[in-house]
């Protein structure tokens, strides 16, 4: 199961990964080019400046307007054990067949009708393009037919069976859809406890990574609401907003969906960055030299780029009632940046990069920006305070807290300084490898944004120091395998063992 998830989460980040830079070309052409920006600034009228814009436009609306077939192609090329290029090619021809199946029949028996299976179609045809794939890409076939044989089998084979799926979406999907719509009218209908639950769940199910299995039902399905965008009708919170941000006609407020992104800034641009000098401020001065540039660098990351895992892996594992904690008050973000009106979306996270992106960029009117800072400033206070008072009451083991002597570290050996520990990504590799006891004790090398996800055989031969050695944030042991946190050198070093072990191919 270890393996598996591992893999689904590294297909979900496939697709997801194109998003801030879609969303850039999106946000910048969308908010340069409308009417309103240009009487604001009427150097921005200039012909080959707005030509220049409106293409930006385009070629990022162009990315939303298909992430379900970008969904299919990821999630095919993800799950697939090797020989990942074909089995992309085969994600999306069968993506395509699929679609094409259900608009014939919908053609010869519900013309007026229309079916929209998005992401959850999407991660159909992907899974059964990769297990067709994983299964038969080495077949041989009689000599006659030799050509089709190996890795040409598995776009023929995937885009028959597609049309079988699509047939059978047609027949079941109506009233999963409609059921899709009620269970979002349902939340809809919780209003802001509603929001609540979805940030404080979301941020919970994070600590293990599980929340890449929550947010893109909601971000991509009816259950993140319905809207008829000029002249279209959208579903899901996230293509829902993007839709709206490409109408150059939008005018008032961003859609209600657009509260399950907007609670994000509060908590990453304030709270977390807030909650990082408290924790150096709870370490002994002894220590803050040496620990600051941890909490420095955690605190900026997640201010900038919404990525909270490095700072948020400080104290998960001393103190995982404290994580409970931030996952309360994450939630509490949510709710009261829905009572606000902040409807601010996003691509991938809830940085400062975002926020001026798709709020201060698309004005006050449509985003009510302003509120992110009156509910960021309270938002700094009470991390702060909160974090302070908890860790020095309870005396949460936090890196730096403790004095330890020099040249040791908690099992008595030797600590590896940084200088230590070669700059070359194949040496740091190999050291990798040698901590998760061997190649033979690997099964499977994955990453997600910013964690190495090893399916093991054996967890009780993994050493953990050597991988916290080097740069890990945290080391976390699931059954079946182990998670490091690296950041953004996690697909590095998921790319280079792979290499090395000679599973890339």
């Amino acid at each position: 199961m270890f393996k598996k998830f591992s893999q689904l989460g590294r297909a979900f980040m496939l697709p997801i990964a194109i998003l801030p830079a879609a969303g850039l070309l999106l946000g910048l052409g969308g908010a340069l080019s409308n009417e309103a920006a240009v009487k604001a600034y009427p150097w921005l009228s200039q012909d080959w400046l707005q030509t220049i814009l409106k293409v930006m436009q385009g070629a990022g609306n162009a990315v939303f307007a298909n992430i379900a077939l970008i969904f299919a192609i990821g999630v095919a090329v993800g799950l697939a054990n090797g020989d990942k290029g074909t089995a992309g090619l085969a994600g999306g021809v069968a993506y395509l067949v699929y679609t094409a199946t259900i608009s014939s029949f919908l053609q010869i028996f519900s013309p007026k009708a229309t079916i929209d299976t998005g992401v959850i179609g999407a991660l159909v045809i992907g899974g059964m393009v990769a297990f067709l794939h994983n299964r038969y890409r080495k077949i041989e076939l009689p000599t006659f037919l030799g050509f089709f044989g190996g890795s040409r089998f598995i776009p023929i084979i995937t885009s028959f069976a597609a049309i079988f799926i699509g047939a059978f979406f047609f027949m079941i999907w109506p009233p999963i859809q409609g059921w899709l719509v009620e269970a979002g009218k349902a939340i809809a209908s919780m209003g802001s406890f509603g929001t609540f639950l979805y940030g404080f769940l979301l941020r919970l199910t994070g600590a293990v990574g599980l929340h890449h299995a929550i947010y893109p039902m909601f971000w991509y399905t009816e259950l993140g609401g319905t809207a008829m965008v000029a002249g279209h009708t959208v579903v899901g919170a996230q293509n829902i907003f993007f839709a709206q941000l490409a109408d150059p006609n939008h005018v008032g407020l961003f859609t209600y969906g657009t509260r399950f992104f907007a609670g994000r800034f509060a908590t990453m641009m304030f709270g977390l960055p807030a909650a990082a000098l408290a924790m150096y401020h709870c370490i002994p001065k002894v220590n803050r030299k040496k620990e600051g540039g941890l909490y420095l660098s955690g605190g900026l990351t997640s201010f900038l780029t919404g990525i909270t895992e490095p700072l948020e892996y400080t104290f998960l594992f001393v103190a995982p009632w404290l994580y409970v904690v931030h996952a309360f008050l994450d939630g509490l973000s949510f709710y009261f940046a829905d009572i606000m009106n902040i409807r601010i979306g996003n691509s991938f996270s809830g940085g400062f990069i975002d926020y001026m992106l798709f709020g201060v960029l698309q004005g006050k009117d449509k985003t009510n920006w302003p509120n992110v800072l009156l509910l960021g400033i309270i938002w700094a206070v009470i991390y702060y305070v909160v974090f302070r008072v908890l860790i020095t009451k309870f005396k949460v083991q936090i890196p730096g807290m403790e004095i330890e002597d020099a040249g040791s570290s908690e099992n008595g050996a030797a600590m590896v300084s940084p200088s230590d520990v070669t700059s070359d990504l194949h040496t740091q590799s190999e050291i990798l490898i040698k901590a998760l006891g061997g190649a033979a004790n690997i099964e499977s090398v994955e990453a997600c944004a910013t964690r190495l996800r090893v399916a093991v055989v054996d967890p009780k031969i993994v050493e953990k120091q050597p991988i916290k050695d080097l740069g890990a944030a945290a080391v976390l042991e699931m059954q079946g395998g182990i998670q490091a946190v690296y950041g953004g050198k996690a697909d590095l070093y998921s790319q280079e063992i792979n290499q090395i072990l000679g599973k890339d191919e």
